[in-house]
């Protein structure tokens, strides 16, 4: 049985076609579908691939009905596409950076119209890491059922073949540098757009507190009037079995090398209050349904998406050093805890 295209998908494949020359793509799995079929999970590359050189890695759709996630990332990918015909800078800039697309982590749930994956696996919260806090119910991660929401899978089990595809490509193609970072494109928390950084499993501070601040500095000071809130998720809530907290507390075990993840979390309440009849929908809740809105959200991430890729470049001239680091750490420490 062949089943129905995503547009996502779709849209995917042609800026792969269109790229082809500066574009690398592989298929690091296939999401089997409970009535037959499957989809691919596609991995793009650009830019260079030396080991020596910084990483960007960009994630969407790890959750099947938050679709503008991938939208964002795929809006990305198609400019960055287009421009590479002319744009002499960008091909300048792309000989010091490495850039990993994982635009639709689980297809699988984007076709069911689930945030789960086909198992009924909610893919953030299926990562071996236990929270050391209390959580919310449900919220936090459950096994009681793969038919309530949050269900992490099966104790003891391996992760689902999503996650272990983002964890294989995170690893060879982040966590082999001495410096990469991460972003992953979410929606559904709230009504203000936030950019999360690890801990979720706990309250603690990360051990790269003072390069996150530093991160932080360089993007408010070179972009004042951003609506960003930057914050660790544990300000707002914990779970068990976040996979960023998984990889994150991976690549520590390398210390002279730093892998700052981050996830975007666009707040969908504003598109609900605006658009009240989006309630009535399971996709209402975390995508903005008019035409003009969702246009706007592609729009005004961009900016975000490309800062990434620059500081990633630049990531020598604002990394703190070891005279600053202790100050850098203490004001992050005051700022966020």
């Amino acid at each position: 049985m062949t089943p129905a295209r995503l547009p996502e998908l779709v849209a995917l494949e042609r800026i792969i076609e269109l790229g082809a020359g500066w574009l690398e793509s592989r298929v690091v799995c296939d999401v089997k579908l409970p009535g037959g079929g499957s989809y691919p999970v596609h991995v793009i590359t650009l830019g260079n691939p030396a080991r020596e050189l910084p990483a960007v890695g960009y994630f969407g759709g790890v959750h099947g009905l938050e679709r503008i996630g991938t939208g964002v990332v795929i809006a990305y990918l198609q400019s960055l596409v287009m421009r590479l015909q002319w744009d002499s800078t960008l091909h300048q800039q792309l000989e010091s950076v490495r850039l990993v697309f994982m635009p639709i982590v689980n297809p699988g749930g984007m076709a069911l119209g689930t945030r789960a994956n086909p198992n009924g696996v909610d893919l953030m919260r299926n990562a071996p890491v236990e929270a050391s806090d209390p959580v919310p119910i449900l919220v936090g991660g459950q096994r009681f059922s793969a038919g309530l929401p949050w269900y992490r899978g099966r104790k003891n089990k391996p992760m689902e073949i999503e996650n272990q595809a983002v964890c294989d490509v995170v690893s060879a193609e982040l966590l082999t540098r001495d410096f990469s970072l991460s972003v992953d494109c979410h929606s559904g928390f709230g009504s203000s757009d936030r950019i999360w950084f690890p801990y979720a499993h706990k309250r603690a501070p990360i051990a790269h507190l003072a390069e996150m601040h530093a991160l932080k500095n360089i993007f408010v000071q070179s972009h004042s009037h951003h609506r960003y809130i930057i914050e660790p998720q544990s300000l707002q809530y914990l779970a068990h079995g976040d996979l960023w907290d998984h990889l994150y507390l991976q690549s520590c075990a390398q210390p002279q090398r730093v892998f700052l993840p981050l996830t975007l979390e666009m707040g969908s309440w504003l598109w609900v209050k605006k658009n009240p009849r989006q309630l009535f929908s399971r996709h209402g809740i975390f995508n903005p349904l008019i035409e003009h809105r969702q246009q706007r959200v592609l729009r005004q991430h961009q900016l975000l998406l490309d800062f990434l890729s620059r500081a990633a470049c630049g990531h020598r001239l604002w990394l703190p050093g070891p005279a600053t680091r202790g100050s850098q750490h203490a004001q992050a420490l005051q700022d966020w805890y």
